[in-house]
C-alpha cells in the first residue's frame, strides 16, 4: 500500500488539553489535500485514575461525558472545512487502544502531539510516541507541541525533508516523502549523513542512491540532495536548524545497529521540534489483518526503532 491510497484515513490522537492542538493541524492539512477522513481517538487508561483519592468516583463516571463533548466540539469544526470526521473514545492502554483504532479504520496514517521543546528528551517523549513508532503498521507523524512557536516556526512553503539511510523502509519513506513534496508543491531535501570512510574518500553517496529508491528528477517537484558529516541525527538536527523543512520524513528500521537503548528514528523524535513521519517498511503498511500487528508487536517488543 502506498502513502496516497492508503491515506482514505487518517487517525488523531487527541488528549483534550490542548498538547495535540498541532497534531489536528498537520492531520487537517494533510486530509485537506489527500481528500482523507479523519477518526479523533482518544483513551481512558484506568492506570491513569488508580488513586481513588485523586480521582472521586463521581469524578470518574462524568469523564466519558466531557471527552465525548470536547471531541464533537472538535468534529464539528472539521466538518465545517469539509473533512469527514468520526470520533471514538476507549478505555484501555492507549497504545494498544490505538493500534487497534487504526486496524478497525484501516487507517494509512496516525498523527500524535509530542511535549515540545520543554519536554525534549526520551523518557518526557514517552512510551506512547515510541511504541506508536515502533508498532504502528501504517506510518506515524509526530508533531511537538510547540512546532509553530518562536524561533522553531517553520518557514512558509518549507521543504519535504528525507533522511536518506539504508535500511529496509528506505523505499517506502522516499515515495512518501515524494508523494508529500508533489502534492503541496514543495522542495525535496535528501539528506545523506556521510560517514567517516566515505568523506575520507570524497564520495558523495547521497547523489548515486536517489535512483535507486525510486527518487527520480521527473519535473514535479524540485529535488536538492545534501550531504552532511557525522552522525546521522547530528546531521539531520543541523539541516533542520538550516533548512526549516515542514516535515522531516525518516523510515523506521524493525532492528537497530546503533549502540544504546534508541536509534535514529527517536532519537529526532525527542530532539526535534520539526514534525516527524516515520514510515515503516513497505510491506508492513498493511492495515486491518491480525498477521501485520502480531508481526509488529513481536518485533516491536525487543527492536529499537
Amino acid at each position: 500500500m502506498n502513502f496516497e491510497s492508503g491515506l482514505k484515513t487518517i487517525v488523531v490522537a487527541t488528549d483534550l488539553v490542548g498538547k495535540s492542538q498541532a497534531a489536528l493541524e498537520y492531520a487537517r492539512k494533510i486530509a485537506a489535500a489527500y481528500g482523507s477522513r479523519i477518526v479523533l481517538a482518544h483513551g481512558l487508561d484506568p492506570l491513569d485514575y488508580a488513586s481513588a483519592t485523586a480521582f472521586p468516583g463521581r469524578v470518574l463516571k462524568t469523564l466519558p461525558d466531557q471527552a465525548r463533548a470536547v471531541l464533537d466540539e472538535m468534529a464539528a469544526e472539521l466538518l465545517r472545512e469539509g473533512i469527514p470526521t468520526h470520533s471514538v473514545i476507549r478505555q484501555g492502554a492507549v497504545v494498544q487502544m490505538l493500534v487497534d483504532v487504526i486496524r478497525q479504520y484501516q487507517a494509512g496514517l496516525i498523527v500524535i502531539g509530542t511535549e515540545g521543546r520543554q519536554g525534549a528528551g526520551p523518557v518526557v517523549v514517552g512510551a506512547v510516541a515510541e511504541q506508536l513508532v515502533r508498532l504502528a503498521p501504517c506510518p506515524v507523524l509526530a508533531v511537538a507541541a510547540d512546532y509553530n512557536a518562536g524561533e522553531f516556526r517553520p518557514a512558509p512553503g518549507g521543504p519535504i525533508m528525507l533522511a536518506m539511510e539504508r535500511n529496509e523502509a528506505t523505499t517506502a519513506a522516499a515515495a512518501t516523502a515524494c508523494s508529500l513534496a508533489e502534492t503541496f508543491h514543495r522542495t525535496l531535501l535528501v539528506i545523506h549523513a556521510r560517514s567517516a570512510a566515505e568523506a575520507a574518500a570524497f564520495l558523495n553517496p547521497g547523489a548515486t542512491t536517489l535512483g535507486q529508491f525510486g527518487i527520480h528528477d521527473n519535473g514535479k517537484f524540485p529535488i536538492r540532495c545534501i550531504v552532511k558529516d557525522g552522525k546521522p541525527e547530528d546531521a539531520l538536527t543541523e539541516a533542520i536548524d538550516q533548512y526549516h523543512p515542514s516535515v522531516l520524513v525518516v523510515g523506521v528500521k524493525r532492528t537497530s545497529g546503533t549502540p544504546g537503548p534508541h536509534g535514529t528514528a527517536f532519537s529526532l523524535l525527542a530532539r526535534s521540534r520539526v514534525p516527524v513521519l516515520c514510515v515503516p517498511p513497505g510491506e508492513l503498511v498493511q492495515v486491518g489483518t491480525d498477521e501485520s500487528i502480531l508481526e509488529a508487536a513481536a518485533i516491536g517488543s525487543a527492536a529499537k526503532v
